[in-house]
């Protein structure tokens, strides 16, 4: 999982990414026009993993991870003659966007273009990625329009044609991709454009010190899904600080929980990703993967092999396998059952897959 800040200068945007990671990444060296791309993994808080490390006392204990990459130099007019190539190849690989809008003021930080107004500078970028996309849509449709003039492949490139041209409406009349309701296996075939404003996208609105959450989400409302408001330089400042004295300060200010929680949390959400567990004397794992994936599909993701040769699988929630103290005991209560291919799992899972290869 994969998943790209992005904002326009001025924005906080480092500054949040610092808060989220714990990096202490310089906020003034990003130039406009420019790319400037810094990742860090940051491992996923569960409640489960250590209780089930006790349990079954592994060599390793591995929680899920998640990479955030600041993306610098995103600005106004960067899509002008479509994205260079660095800049398209990077967010290619994101598999969403954290877009950082402004809502402090700042006299040593002035805004580029002069004032504050979150919802402008929203807009501002989501106009430069719907462009971006439509010149790609643009120069396919000019390309399938003239293999049809040469009659090559006349089924598949009017279907593809006729695909691109309602994906073309919806881009002229300013709506993203990702609004469209795309069916995902429709989704699937779109992969290899990597269209930007496909994309899920969570709104983050930096506020200083003394706003209220509520003026944040009010002034990008009705345009975003749940925003969520950061008092970024000041959770930038409690990332640095250790656990105990960074408890204190949020205490002192009033803050429940961190940014990193809330966001990596959200994070989750916008991705429809949910946890299962593998547990053993060798190593307790959590792996992320898609709500709604079968047992099969969710045993490829911890090897290939599992899932080609996937038999059956043993299944019980986490809460219950801590409860009851381990697997032997919950299978003398019948608690440890069977599920076939088809079974759909379920967030906080423990799996054990039998498979033949």
């Amino acid at each position: 999982m994969k998943l790209g800040l992005i904002g326009l200068p001025m924005s906080g945007k480092t500054t949040i990414f610092n808060a989220l990671t714990g990096a202490n990444r310089p906020t003034d060296v990003a130039v406009p026009g420019k790319i400037d791309v810094q990742i860090a993994v940051v491992n996923v808080p569960d409640p489960y993993l250590e209780p089930l490390a006790e349990i079954f006392n592994p060599r390793k204990i591995v929680p899920a991870q998640i990479a955030y990459a600041d993306i610098g130099g995103l600005a106004k007019g960067i899509s002008s003659g479509g994205l260079s190539g660095p800049f398209r190849n990077e967010l290619n690989q994101m598999d969403g966007f954290l877009h950082v809008a402004r809502a402090f003021e700042d006299s040593n930080i002035p805004h580029p273009d002069g004032s504050i107004d979150a919802q402008r500078d929203l807009d501002t970028l989501d106009t430069e990625f719907l462009l971006a996309d439509m010149m790609v849509v643009e120069r396919r449709i000019e390309r399938l329009k003239e293999e049809l003039s040469k009659g090559k492949d006349r089924a598949a490139n009017t279907r593809e044609l006729e695909q691109l041209e309602r994906l073309q409406a919806s881009l002229e009349a300013e709506t993203p991709l990702r609004e469209l309701g795309i069916p995902p296996a429709e989704q699937r075939a779109l992969r290899g454009y990597s269209f930007l404003t496909l994309k899920p996208k969570l709104v983050l609105v930096n506020i200083g010190e003394e706003a209220q959450p509520t003026e944040a989400f009010v002034s990008v409302e009705g345009q975003h899904d749940r925003p969520l408001a950061i008092q970024g330089e000041l959770e930038a400042e409690i990332a640095q600080l250790e656990p105990e004295e960074a408890a204190d300060f949020m205490q002192e200010y009033g803050i429940t929980e961190s940014v990193r929680d809330r966001v990596i949390r959200a994070s989750y959400d916008l991705l429809h990703i949910q946890t299962f567990f593998t547990v053993g004397d060798d190593e307790v794992r959590a792996w992320p993967h898609p709500i709604g994936a079968t047992a099969q599909e969710a045993a490829g993701v911890i090897h290939s092999d599992l899932q080609r040769g996937f038999i059956r699988a043993e299944i019980i929630p986490a809460p219950d396998l801590i409860e009851l103290g381990g697997l032997a005991e919950a299978r003398q209560v019948g608690k440890l059952r069977q599920e076939g291919k088809e079974y759909i799992m379920q967030n906080n899972d423990v799996m054990t897959v039998k498979f033949n290869v």
